[in-house]
């Protein structure tokens, strides 16, 4: 079939990639001038001058993202050159926090809890007891249920320095307003279902290079056709073909903003662009700073955050392949104004690291993810017959991660052929 694909995300660019593998002839039409959509590159001048590329937000990857890494693959990339594979580790600067073993699954989480002793034995206990009692259930839950609710019953120093800062990463959520079902899935999936699962992949390149660039040049070399600088303003239905602009396609697959699929597909589905219209979202906030001689314990750190120390963690870039004493500090489900945002950080760095840093770029990126809270009613994939939505808010089991993006696409390209 003739499919057009509206968006070159890592949804659309996946979805594109599995169309080209099942033979379709696709064209993908990207209205920004470069491809990656909400994770990709960006080009900022460090003080001294130099000019590096780093990412319009601080992103990381999981082991348990297995289709992310097989894309990578299939369109050239080596997962283990691009990126740097570490056990799970949520350390604070001054020790603190869990750290897994590299051992097969769930003896790793067993022994990363029960050798914590930062924390109370019976807090320790406590969250065994939790993560069993959620094994027996399935990890399963009712949709109403918050991440705050579902782990009441856990101690202090667990919730603070593990389910707070697992949570606000993996669903850019705070806990309280969380969906605790959508949680749990993410748990299931990178600490029970695999070895490695859990293993934090951080990126040595920018997020451009890491997917988006290649796959690009991936289908171009198999004959697709992918057009960025070109927005689509109609997508239609005239007899048999579908018209975008006026050019004909057998079917379409919206892989563009929710916003903007809501624009598109309303004079075909009401009912569907309402739902998409509903979604609420969150920001997320990167501060990109730097010193001479910036260079922390570790790769990431996790950071105590409060009212006016806003960032839950910190990369040390130039252990990432970037230039040395460039720290990327992140503020998931960030609210505030830029600037104030900017100056709390740099505060809260010379609190928490001890680093008197200077500020080269922040990025905030106001509708990073939707807000995935408990009860919430996605878009399904089906808009009308031939017509598909694909990204990381379309009803699935995963929050607005990479991840959740790259499944979408692959799930809406190979609805084609049935």
């Amino acid at each position: 079939m003739r499919v057009a694909v509206i968006g070159a995300g890592w949804a659309g660019l996946a979805a594109a990639v599995q169309a080209v593998q099942d033979g379709h002839t696709v064209t993908v039409f990207e209205a920004a001038r470069t491809p990656g959509g909400r994770a990709r590159g960006l080009d900022i001048t460090l003080p001294d001058g130099r000019s590096v590329t780093v990412d319009n937000g601080q992103h990381i990857l999981i082991g348990a993202y297995t289709e992310s890494l097989r894309l990578m693959r299939t369109v050239g990339i080596d997962p283990d050159t691009v990126l740097q594979r570490l056990p799970l580790t949520l350390q604070f600067p001054d020790g603190a926090g869990l750290r897994l073993p590299d051992w097969p699954v769930p003896l790793d989480v067993l022994a990363g809890i029960l050798r914590n002793r930062a924390w109370p034995l019976r807090e320790r206990l406590g969250l065994l007891r939790a993560a069993l009692g959620w094994k027996l259930a399935g990890f399963e839950c009712a949709d109403t249920l918050s991440v705050a609710e579902l782990c009441a019953t856990l101690g202090p120093r667990v919730q603070a320095e593990l389910i707070a800062p697992l949570c606000v990463s993996a669903l850019n959520t705070p806990a309280a307003q969380a969906s605790a079902k959508v949680f749990l899935r993410v748990l299931h999936d990178a600490l029970f279902a695999v070895r490695g699962g859990s293993q934090l992949l951080l990126p040595r390149t920018d997020l451009g290079a890491l997917f988006p660039q290649a796959a690009v040049a991936w289908l171009q070399t198999q004959g697709a056709t992918v057009r960025t600088g070109t927005r689509i303003t109609t997508v239609q239905r005239d007899a048999d073909p579908w018209q975008l602009d006026g050019q004909g396609f057998d079917t379409v697959l919206l892989a563009c903003s929710s916003t903007e699929a809501a624009r598109l597909a309303a004079p075909l589905n009401a009912a569907w662009s309402a739902t998409a219209e509903a979604l609420h979202f969150e920001a997320i906030t990167t501060v990109y700073a730097w010193a001479q001689n910036a260079r922390l314990a570790a790769p990431m750190l996790a950071l105590r955050h409060a009212a006016l120390q806003p960032a839950q963690f910190v990369f040390d870039r130039g252990q990432l392949g970037g230039p040395a004493g460039l720290l990327a500090c992140v503020i998931s489900a960030s609210q505030g104004e830029r600037d104030a945002l900017q100056q709390q950080v740099l505060a809260q760095a010379r609190a928490h690291l001890g680093l008197d840093l200077q500020a080269v770029q922040t990025v905030v990126e106001k509708r990073a993810t939707f807000a995935c809270t408990p009860g919430l009613q996605r878009p399904p994939q089906a808009i009308a017959p031939g017509l598909l939505a694909c990204g990381d808010y379309v009803a699935g089991p995963y929050p607005a991660t990479l991840e959740g993006a790259v499944r979408s696409g692959v799930a809406a390209a190979r609805a084609l052929a049935r």
